[in-house]
């Protein structure tokens, strides 16, 4: 697996927090991977430190470039989607491609116009004229014909409506992807990323604390909805977390054999959300 991104160390501290304590990872080509933790846990600096937007000590490549000396050649390769809002309110749709198409050489019109053209967006229109998730049809189309080798999503849905947002990671796979693209995308609405993630990371307080693909995730986490009568056993092999629901117990467990966790009770593999709040707990107190 050839890396896109390779992280070692990278810390930022900011005057009176640390906002990236030594994290470590590495994202290899062609795969999508959600990097998911709560407020004010990294993912936002980490993104900024990609993209070379921000400073920060530790060791850091992007598509073989160091986002601190080299981001101009970086950003030829790059597209970053962050809140729909930052078109500016006064741009036209045909302005706004022919900006993009000005300033970015890998950027194709023709595609670009052509996904426009599925869309009731009009030439003429403003964006001041446009509800939310027709800024974001706008904002994807102009990303989506420009051929980047790594896209960044941070909080690319925020605010839209579920039918909006099923649309928008549809779009993304079928008119986007393809195994020379890499995405990196973070949102607090993890259900809905789930199905198309390949890779997941936790960051929690500036720090990786789960780095794995889905495919692995599966085979390491486990859930076991329990009866009163075997709570007991399931809690002596030390649970990651236990919550009940309708009378009985559901227990998180980290590489536990699964035959021994089938004779406790139904068992199942954990949504992200799931393991999200039984790594995050304790965060918020």
């Amino acid at each position: 697996m050839s890396a896109v991104i390779t992280a070692t160390g990278l810390t930022k501290r900011y005057k009176n927090s640390l906002a990236l304590d030594g994290a470590s990872f590495q994202i290899g080509a062609g795969r999508i991977v959600g990097l998911i933790g709560p407020n004010g846990a990294g993912k936002t600096t980490a993104l900024k430190a990609i993209l070379g937007l921000t400073t920060f000590t530790g060791e850091l490549s992007v598509l073989g470039l160091d986002p601190r000396k080299q981001r101009d050649q970086l950003m030829e390769q790059v597209c970053f989607i962050a809140d729909v809002a930052v078109l500016p309110r006064w741009i036209k749709v045909k302005d706004a491609v022919d900006f993009v198409a000005n300033v970015h050489p890998r950027f194709d019109r023709a595609k670009c116009e052509s996904f426009l053209a599925r869309t009731k967006l009009q030439p003429d229109q403003k964006v001041k004229q446009m509800s939310k998730g027709m800024i974001v049809q706008l904002h994807l189309a102009l990303v989506m014909a420009i051929d980047a080798r790594l896209l960044i999503l941070d909080e690319p849905t925020l605010g839209l409506d579920i039918l909006y947002r099923k649309q928008f990671y549809q779009s993304l796979l079928e008119d986007y992807f393809d195994e020379n693209k890499t995405i990196v995308v973070t949102t607090h609405q993890v259900e809905e990323i789930e199905h198309i993630l390949t890779d997941l990371m936790f960051i929690r307080d500036g720090k990786i604390v789960l780095d794995t693909d889905m495919e692995a995730l599966g085979e390491r986490f486990t859930e076991v909805l329990v009866g009163a009568e075997r709570a007991a056993a399931a809690r002596e092999l030390k649970p990651l977390d236990e919550r009940q629901v309708f009378g009985k117990s559901i227990f998180l467990f980290d590489n536990v054999s699964r035959p021994q966790l089938e004779e406790l009770g139904e068992v199942r593999r954990p949504s992200i959300g799931d393991l999200f709040v039984a790594t995050m707990k304790g965060t918020y107190a």
